[in-house]
């Protein structure tokens, strides 16, 4: 079965972030988030109660993926969420991604060489809550882990028009931490237990014995799904955003 990434492919994007590359993502198998081909917003689960290191990613004003906060200034998400030229901006710790929580521009980017990944510099600090990222002995298969994101809730045909206004989460069942990203890189996979990732879910994170494992990078929006192992990739991340 092939999976889908989950973000949302934005068109006729402009404006480059400052010093940063930013090619245009191919469409072919498109991760979480093309309208298209997307496969990340959680279908099934349940509104969710908290989340206050969640971050609405918009790219040129337009809902795309979901993230999450690390650090006062980076945000970490999907590479193939930000592939693509444009003003990228967030809203941070708001359940509704239409109103509340904090907003803020991204200044730069850095692209994982080797799995889909990114994390996105902001122009300015954030006081939130930020996200607790996990260690390998955090998740293991078998597991019940929770997603997080503002995807799409059924399989309609333009997943941007069904895309929860407000943060869902959903409980999978880990069956790998080491299959593969969209990008090749090592994720963690899982199986639905009573929702999946869809459009939009892309970029959002997996959390596992109360820590970030995971970011949200393919999907079937039916049984499976990818999440890129994080915890494979701390050095990476620490080399970037500190954390």
């Amino acid at each position: 079965m092939r999976l889908i990434r989950l973000g949302l492919a934005v068109a006729g994007a402009a404006l480059a972030l400052a010093g940063v590359a930013t090619p245009v993502a191919a469409a072919a198998t498109a991760p979480a988030g093309d309208p298209a081909a997307a496969e990340p917003m959680i279908i099934g689960g349940s509104r969710a109660g908290s989340g206050p290191w969640a971050a609405r990613l918009f790219v040129n004003g337009r809902q795309t993926c979901t993230s999450t906060i690390i650090a006062p200034q980076y945000i970490l998400t999907a590479k193939h969420c930000v592939s693509g030229s444009g003003t990228y901006t967030f809203r941070i710790g708001s359940l509704d991604q239409t109103s509340g929580g904090t907003m803020a521009t991204g200044s730069t980017i850095t692209r994982s060489p080797s799995a889909d990944l990114a994390i996105v510099k902001l122009t300015s600090s954030v006081n939130a809550t930020y996200s607790p990222l996990g260690q390998s002995s955090d998740v293991r298969v078998g597991q019940s882990v929770q997603v997080y994101g503002w995807g799409a809730t059924s399989r309609c045909g333009q997943e941007i028009n069904c895309q929860s206004q407000y943060l869902k989460y959903a409980n999978v069942s880990v069956t790998s931490v080491n299959c593969s990203d969209y990008a090749g890189g090592v994720a963690v996979c899982a199986r639905r237990g009573d929702g999946i990732t869809a459009g939009g879910d892309s970029g959002g994170p997996m959390f596992a014995s109360g820590k970030q494992v995971g970011v949200a990078s393919t999907s079937d929006r039916s049984t499976t799904t990818a999440y890129t192992n994080i915890t494979r990739y701390r050095d990476w991340i620490r080399s970037v955003a500190g954390v």
